[in-house]
């Protein structure tokens, strides 16, 4: 901007003064006149005119202001020097030497309108649409870059190294990681890289980021993913289904469980409630106990039973059968029951005088 400005100013002291002069030299060639003096030409003015014009115009090419984000090329009468100039001013001798700039900005080079087409790893078609690849000129080699590479605005980073790279990248991964674009475009951007340090050297240019708007397949394959996904969610929902039904027959197994050990529990109270009866029944029952029982269910009848003295038989006499029972072969007389006897009196003992 500010070389315009002094070559503008220069161009117009330059025309002020032509202008004058053209002036002048009209004036004096017209009538003039007898006895009146023509007015002298002011030659030291038109000298400073062009003078300060022409200093303008030859200052305004000896310096080159590099804006930020750019790095300057000094080139004398063709030869590119080694030494990068920086932000600012920097001078040059006009019509000698000339400072290109070079931009070292992050820039994006856009592949639209070819497909790149490639295999997965499993060798399957894939094409590649829409790829962006933004990368950025290292400053300190900004001289190097204008000196060795031809057209370097737009041939540093072409289509077939960038094409080349993104076949390497999808040989080695899966259909599904081919469409992950989280994926792919890292690895895209590692092999870029490696690439271009391949070609120029490292650390020359840095690939910031590669964006791949869109991978497809064929439209087999494509029919062949829809099934497979479909395959998928069937199976998840049937998972899901019988997670459902296993935590329901968990819950069912856990209720039954506890119902029967209620059961249980209850049996086992009940259990020992009668068996804490049956203790307290066994403790109060002691042998008044027994006789009084047994008085309260006595018919006042003797027993009917009599044992001889061979232990081996027994006579049961019944006292509604008039034919006396017998637990042996043999028939054994009926002995009478026997009257009981008086209880003699005892004898009055004789007092002796």
């Amino acid at each position: 901007m500010l070389n315009t400005i002094f070559r503008v100013l220069g161009i117009a002291l330059i025309l002020i003064m032509i202008g004058l002069i053209a002036k002048k030299s009209y004036q004096a060639s017209g009538t003039t006149v007898q006895g009146v003096k023509k007015a002298p030409s002011n030659k030291k003015l038109y000298f400073m005119l062009g003078a300060a014009g022409l200093i303008c115009v030859l200052f305004s090419f000896s310096f080159t202001i590099i804006p930020t984000g750019y790095t300057g090329v000094r080139v004398t009468f063709g030869q590119v020097e080694e030494q990068t100039l920086n932000n600012g001013i920097n001078f040059q001798i006009p019509f000698i030497q000339e400072i290109v700039l070079v931009n070292n900005k992050q820039q994006d080079i856009r592949f639209n309108e070819n497909t790149i087409s490639s295999e997965t790893s499993e060798r399957n078609t894939v094409n590649f649409q829409g790829i962006t690849v933004t990368y950025q000129i290292n400053p300190q080699k900004s001289a190097w870059i204008f000196a060795n590479v031809t057209n370097y605005e737009a041939g540093l980073v072409n289509e077939s190294l960038v094409a080349s790279a993104i076949k390497t990248t999808s040989k080695t991964l899966s259909p599904n990681d081919c469409t992950n674009r989280s994926i792919i475009e890292p690895k895209a951007k590692d092999n870029i890289q490696k690439s271009l340090d391949e070609k120029y050297g490292p650390e020359v240019v840095y690939v910031n980021k590669v964006v791949i708007n869109n991978a497809s397949f064929d439209a087999e394959y494509d029919e062949k993913i829809a099934k497979k996904q479909q395959a998928q969610i069937d199976y998840e929902t049937q998972q899901i289904e019988n997670k459902k039904n296993i935590e329901k027959a968990e819950a069912d197994a856990a209720v039954m469980k506890t119902n029967a050990k209620a059961k249980a529990d209850a049996k086992v109270i009940e259990a020992q409630a009668e068996a804490d009866a049956n203790k307290a029944i066994s403790d109060s029952i002691d042998e008044n106990v027994l006789r009084n029982k047994y008085y309260e269910r006595w018919d006042g009848k003797l027993p009917t039973t009599i044992v001889g003295s061979d232990a081996t038989s027994s006579i049961l006499i019944s006292p509604d059968a008039g034919t006396p029972s017998s637990s042996s072969k043999e028939t054994a007389t009926p002995t009478p029951t026997p009257t009981p006897a008086a209880t003699p009196t005892p004898a009055p003992t004789d007092t002796q005088d």
